[in-house]
Order: C-alpha cells, then sequence, then structure tokens
C-alpha cells in the first residue's frame, strides 16, 4: 500500500512540474521599418530617401534594423531579406530574443 502512495506522489510531482516548465517561445509579428544601425530612428544623409541611405550606411557596414512606430529599435537576426524592403514599412514575424528579433518571415506592410 505504501509503495502505490509514493508511486501517485510520483506520478503527481511529475505531472506539476510538466505542467510548471516554460513553453516555448512563440512567433510574433512585429511592424514597423527597415532602417540600418548606424542612423537608427532618424536617416542622416541630407537629399537622399530613407531607401538609398538605409542601403548606403548597410554598404558601410551598418547591420539591417527593424524601427517600430513608437521609435523602439529591434536587431534583426536575418541580413539578406531585410535589404529589398530598406526604409520601407514591413511586418516582421519571428521569436524576440533580448532586443534581437530571430527572423522567420518580412513581409511589405500595408
Amino acid at each position: 500500500m505504501r509503495k502505490l502512495a509514493y508511486w501517485g506522489l510520483g506520478l503527481l510531482l511529475a505531472t506539476g512540474l510538466s505542467l510548471a516548465a516554460p513553453a516555448k517561445d512563440a512567433a510574433k509579428t512585429f511592424v514597423g521599418s527597415i532602417g540600418d544601425s548606424m542612423c537608427g530612428a532618424k536617416h542622416m544623409m541630407p537629399g537622399e530617401s530613407d531607401k538609398d541611405c538605409t542601403l548606403e550606411c548597410v554598404k558601410g557596414g551598418a547591420k539591417y534594423i527593424l524601427i517600430d512606430p513608437t521609435g523602439k529599435i529591434y536587431q534583426l537576426s536575418e541580413q539578406k531579406e531585410p535589404e529589398q524592403f530598406a526604409g520601407s514599412k514591413v511586418k516582421v514575424t519571428g521569436t524576440l530574443k533580448g532586443d534581437t528579433i530571430l527572423v522567420g518571415s518580412i513581409e511589405a506592410a500595408k
């Protein structure tokens, strides 16, 4: 009888621990503009479009970033796909790790 009680207690603890385990990070959608890490939220090349400024800064070593409508800046794990959206409004789907979005997909936002 005592073995059955211990077995039941063990099962109860195992179930409780599995319920307490953190869930996998779920993908979220972030909306904002693709910019660059050199200029941030404010492009600094006078007379250049946001797209041209972003592309030039990335050529100079900057990284693509996402700037949300509040001005918060997120680093992007993907650095090839954002090129086609430089200076444009996008929806980025991915998982947030610190201030970096692990990019799953990027598409133009309306």
